[in-house]
């Protein structure tokens, strides 16, 4: 085979680097591919058979750069990576504690609900008030609020004090800023990428929320044993931190609205644009579906896995874990191979799967069967995931997206209403049953929603 000199290496590789700004993601992979290529297969010239490092780090810094996404993306992905491992920490650890001192699968469920609280409550508001401040400064503030929480309840948990109402309250907390991600960092990320690469990129950011649900989760159980929840806490408080400082290094331009039109009135015309565009009405129906009679089930997940399934902390983590690994090959597939005319498909068919994989985790016999179901889970809710987002932002109008970002956040937030109804059921008749009637009912509600939704 033909060997290609360094010169001439050099020159190709220059001027493939030097394409459009924002190229399609699969051209960015393919032009790293041929760099790569051209860098392994570069002859001896002078001694000097490869080039030289500070040449391969400007080409791999080119590709990662320019290539594929900018570096503001990377950083506002790594916020989500981090803040969404944190998260799932925090549920197991909360969950495995509340249940231990309480033993109600409802007061557990009342936890984790106050994670979704503030999204129904005060979505569309935040995504009407951020219009009018600098976004990346805002969503700064809010990972700072995060970690000086979790510090707080770290100290709390060493000096032996710690009770339910500290977590119920670090739930609330941490919702606020769950609040911020759609209206704020998933609204950057778009305005950094451009629409035609919005949907690769969420399902690339995606792939970093299901990366978490392993990790986030195993983690939680591990260093709930090793250094008890005064230990989590403070891995959490650390984690945060972290994303401070990924959040402060976003450079580009984002925009915000200068108007001084009043907020309500901007909340006002969010709704309406929401609900008057029959393709944003169904992608919000479904979405609404998902977190009354999906999503809430996690919640139940620590109960099932103790008392029905007989694991421990280590266990239930690792259980959990596994929704998260059906997730994350889920979002790679769906980054590789989605493309647009299977989006409406994807994003229904994702739901009616979750729902179908509920049931049977919930009819489990064994914890083998269950972690099947929770894979199936895993990759029913990427699909999910990957196109709520992505769908809303573009069919949103450019200038209300931050505005329709937030409705879709009060959309998320319904999931208190099915957190309340699957903790009181499960009182009522066990948690399994009340997972498995859940899960039913989503599939139900489904569809009787399907004149709605085959408009999307």
């Amino acid at each position: 085979m033909r060997s290609v000199s360094r010169g001439a290496a050099r020159k190709i590789d220059a001027a493939r680097l030097q394409g459009p700004s924002s190229p399609p993601a699969h051209d960015g992979i393919r032009t790293a591919a041929r760099v790569v290529g051209a860098i392994a297969v570069s002859p001896r010239e002078g001694g000097d058979r490869a080039l030289q490092d500070s040449d391969r780090r400007a080409f791999y810094k080119g590709i990662l750069m320019r290539g594929l996404f900018p570096a503001d993306f990377w950083r506002l992905w790594s916020v989500g990576l981090i803040s969404s491992t944190v998260r799932w920490l925090d549920t197991v650890v909360m969950g495995v504690f509340v249940y231990r001192e309480t033993d109600s699968p409802f007061i557990v469920s009342m936890v984790t609900m106050l994670r979704l609280l503030p999204m129904g409550l005060f979505g569309a508001f935040l995504g009407a008030y951020v219009e009018r401040f600098d976004r990346r400064l805002m969503l700064a503030a809010m990972m700072a609020l995060l970690a000086v929480t979790s510090g707080a309840l770290a100290t709390i948990a060493a000096l032996g004090l710690l009770q339910v109402w500290h977590l119920a309250m670090g739930a609330l907390i941490n919702g606020f800023g769950w609040l911020t991600d759609n209206p704020l960092r998933r609204t950057m990320m778009g305005d950094s990428v451009g629409r035609e690469r919005m949907a690769t990129a969420m399902a690339l950011d995606v792939v970093a929320q299901n990366v978490s649900r392993m990790i986030g989760p195993m983690l939680g159980g591990i260093v709930l044993v090793a250094a008890g929840i005064e230990g989590a806490f403070l891995l959490g408080a650390g984690l945060y931190l972290i994303a401070v400082g990924a959040t402060l290094a976003v450079r580009g331009d984002l925009p915000s609205a200068v108007r001084a039109e009043p907020v309500l009135a901007r909340v006002r015309d969010g709704i309406v644009a929401a609900l008057a565009d029959r393709r944003l009405a169904a992608i919000l129906a479904v979405t609404i579906v998902y977190n009354i009679f999906g999503w809430p089930f996690t919640s139940m997940i620590p109960v099932i896995g103790r008392d029905e399934l007989a694991l421990g902390p280590e266990g239930i983590g690792l259980l959990t874990g596994i929704d998260g690994a059906g997730a994350f090959a889920g979002a790679l597939l769906l980054a590789w191979r989605l493309a647009p005319r299977w989006h409406a498909a994807t994003y229904v068919g994702g739901v009616a799967l979750y729902q179908i994989g509920i049931v049977a985790f919930a009819l489990s016999p064994g914890t083998i069967p269950a972690a099947a179901a929770l894979l199936l889970t895993g990759l029913a809710g990427a699909a999910f995931a990957t196109l709520q987002a992505t769908l809303v932002y573009l069919a949103a109008p450019a200038e209300m997206r931050p505005r329709i970002m937030g409705v879709l956040s009060v959309c998320i937030g319904t999931g208190p209403l099915g957190f309340l109804w699957l903790g009181w059921l499960a009182d009522q008749i066990g948690a399994p049953e009340a997972t498995a009637v859940t899960g039913a009912l989503g599939l139900v509600a489904l569809i009787a929603l399907r004149p709605l939704w085959r408009s999307i």
